[in-house]
């Protein structure tokens, strides 16, 4: 097992590593003037060229790769045209519009984003998996083809459709929420809840719907299975068989596939974040990228990377507790 981790958490360091280097590599040959952008339309030749230099964009593109790795392992020192700032490691950078360093914008964002995730992934799991086991429990009836509509319903409609229907019904018709928002959980518990609770929504039933025809799927692939037909065939009634047999073996491709969802929902709640006003990870990557912001970019496509490389490992020692025939190796 430990083995396992080491092997995985060093792959991750590579694989991130490979990210910085093909961001950096795009930004690098896109068209623009960063400089231009951060100094303005009305800035004079002198003032560009003093940004240029204070931004170090004349060096070649591995010196510049090579001061920001350096920022990550040993910190850096940022010329802000009046003196000298000192970004402790991990520095990730500091951002070319807003000055601040990118590691605190992240530290700032992540707990806006992770209450989201975080919400929306509980929900559904919950909605989704329940959805699936009752579709192939009651295979051939009513119940499964409702359910299969409403699913198939849930997953060709986007996000911000449901997102806008769900604050005209309930915030703006029947009035029985507040208009999302977020509130630190710290501040006001019932108040983060209640400000997410549409977010939360709206992410799960676009989710769930994946995962209940994941789960169906799976399900009635276990329940053809010799050994339940050896279960039913000794008398043990169908529900013992779904809950106790069946579920743990379906359940396997069901963690492999909320794991990567989870990572990438980090930097992929774009929309949502956007729709309901949440200040997130991923509105301000929408923001950074508009404004050509190299560091927070390359900061939060590397945070998000980070979620999905443990989401990952993590998926896999959940995928080996839930089935005792899968070793890590």
């Amino acid at each position: 097992m430990t083995g396992f981790l080491i092997r995985r958490l060093g792959g991750a360091v590579l694989v991130l590593f490979a990210l910085t280097a093909i961001l950096y590599g795009i930004f690098y040959v896109a068209p623009g003037n960063v400089a231009q952008l951060v100094c303005g339309p009305r800035c004079s030749p002198a003032q560009l060229a003093q940004v240029t230099d204070q931004l170090r964009l004349d060096d070649p593109l591995y010196v510049q790769y090579g001061h920001f790795l350096q920022g990550i392992v040993a910190g850096r020192d940022f010329s802000t045209g009046t003196g000298v700032e000192h970004c402790s490691a991990p520095c990730l950078g500091v951002s070319y519009q807003s000055d601040q360093q990118v590691t605190q914008l992240i530290l700032a964002k992540l707990p806006v984003t992770g209450s989201l995730v975080i919400g929306a992934f509980a929900g559904w799991l919950l909605l989704g998996v329940g959805t699936g086991v009752l579709s192939a429990w009651r295979r051939g009836r009513l119940t499964e083809r409702v359910l299969t509509w409403l699913t198939l319903a849930g997953s060709a409609t986007p996000v911000f459709v449901i997102g806008l229907l769900l604050i005209i019904v309930f915030c703006s018709t029947l009035q029985w929420l507040p208009a999302p928002s977020y509130v630190p959980f710290a501040e006001d518990p019932e108040q983060w809840a209640w400000g997410l609770l549409l977010p939360w929504v709206s992410l799960a039933l676009i989710e769930s719907a994946k995962y209940a025809r994941l789960t169906r799927s799976a399900m009635l692939e276990t329940l053809a299975e010799d050994h339940v037909r050896t279960f039913r065939a000794y008398g043990v009634g169908e529900r013992a068989i779904v809950g106790r047999h069946a579920l743990r073996g379906a359940v396997a491709p069901v963690i492999a596939l909320s794991a990567l969802d989870f990572g990438t929902m980090f930097g992929g709640a774009v929309l949502t974040e956007s729709l309901f006003g949440i200040p997130g990870i991923g509105r301000e990557l929408v923001n950074a990228v508009k404004l050509v912001d190299l560091p927070v970019v390359v900061g939060m496509v590397l945070v998000t990377g980070f979620f999905v490389v443990l989401a990952n490992a993590v998926a896999d020692l959940l995928y080996a507790l839930a089935d005792r025939r899968v070793v890590l190796s």
